[in-house]
């Protein structure tokens, strides 16, 4: 980890946000100094965040911070998103009441249990249950890669084919995806009900910008989000804003006039996601 290329730029980037030391023992004696609240409070609203939306399903409620607690730290307003594996064979029977009981969306970790390519009978129930309801909520999928659980070439995004062409009133929003990111580029821009984020990606890879840039040689700009898949830690949420902006900088403007670029810039952090969700 220490020798990492993202793991050094991530220790400059928050040195220089916390006023030290471009050290890791600076950066991590700062951290033990402050207020854990007032440390993690700082680090996520200085992402300038208008909205989270939070998988209620990790970390577990009894270890980590809820979803309403964090929106407090960050000073802006969060959203549950239910997570389809804590709930079971109980998964279908949650969903059809999760709208009016204020979830902003579905995730399922289909790639954990077993990959994309076999998603449970619980999982594939919840998504007609979610359809039967007229008004689906849109479903987060993670794709690619994650923890050492997975088997990587079964989270390849392709696998969600059938259930995309299945579900065509569902809107899919396909997380991560790396190193899957044209597969996932590619059926964003095939299927109208599919979207996809890079979180995760970055701020862990060391190319943000290459990542970037595969994302839109074929996906729509409307079709991709902004994510940071952050969790547990709030540098990671720092970082995530902070690396998305440097790369949609330095990609866009090589992409698009430059009368086009902050429009573009503005659908991918703030206004496609508000579009998707409806809130």
């Amino acid at each position: 980890m220490a020798t990492g290329i993202t793991y050094r730029r991530a220790v400059r980037a928050l040195a220089a946000e916390l006023g030290c030391e471009p050290d890791e023992r600076a950066v991590y004696e700062w951290r033990l100094a402050t207020d854990p609240d007032e440390y993690a409070s700082a680090l996520l609203r200085a992402t300038n965040t208008e909205l989270l939306l939070v998988d209620d399903g990790f970390p577990s409620p009894d270890v980590g911070t809820s979803w309403e607690e964090l929106g407090k730290l960050a000073g802006c307003r969060a959203l549950p998103v239910l997570r389809l594996e804590t709930r079971g064979e109980h998964a279908a029977a949650e969903v059809a009441t999760a709208r009016e009981r204020g979830f902003a969306g579905l995730k399922t970790i289909a790639a954990y249990r077993g990959g994309l390519d076999r998603v449970s009978e619980h999982v594939v129930a919840a998504l007609e249950a979610n359809e039967a309801t007229g008004d689906p909520l849109p479903v987060q999928v993670h794709c690619g890669f994650g923890d050492s659980d997975l088997h990587l070439w079964r989270a390849d995004p392709g696998y969600l084919k059938p259930l995309v062409e299945r579900f065509r009133e569902t809107r899919f929003v396909l997380l991560h995806c790396y190193p899957f990111v044209r597969e996932a580029g590619w059926l964003a821009h095939v299927y109208g009900n599919v979207f996809f984020d890079l979180s995760l990606t970055i701020p862990h890879v060391a190319r943000p910008e290459a990542a970037l840039a595969e994302a839109l040689e074929l996906a729509p700009l409307s079709k991709l989000l902004y994510a940071s898949d952050a969790a547990r830690t709030p540098e990671l949420y720092f970082l995530a804003a902070t690396w998305w902006r440097d790369a949609l900088a330095a990609v866009l403007p090589e992409l698009l006039p430059a009368g086009e670029v902050e429009d573009a810039a503005r659908l991918i952090l703030r206004d496609n996601a508000l579009a998707l969700y409806g809130v």
